[in-house]
């Protein structure tokens, strides 16, 4: 049974590396059911807090498992290769 995973995504409004990641997301998800998928806005307390917890410079902040993974962008394969990984 795969290991669950945290998927976290932290956005800003009108971005669009964090639509383009949302879009992925969006489209491969149902083939990764073991993967807890949550969005946070860089303007709510609990943004400014991640923000401050992972010195995150640029959106999105993508948080694997409490670690961060990417800033301002992210690699498609790089990330499906963590989600193998950590999914066992």
């Amino acid at each position: 049974m795969p290991q669950q995973v945290l998927l976290q995504e932290l956005s800003s409004p009108g971005c669009q590396h964090c639509l383009e990641f949302e879009k992925f997301w969006r489209s491969i998800e149902k083939e990764w059911p073991n993967v807890e998928y949550k969005k946070s806005d860089i303007t709510t307390p609990e943004g400014r807090e991640l923000i401050q917890k992972y010195m995150i410079m640029a959106s999105p902040g993508i948080i694997i498992n409490n670690e961060l993974f990417s800033t301002g962008g992210f690699s498609k394969d790089k990330l499906l290769t963590k989600l193998k990984e950590l999914s066992g």
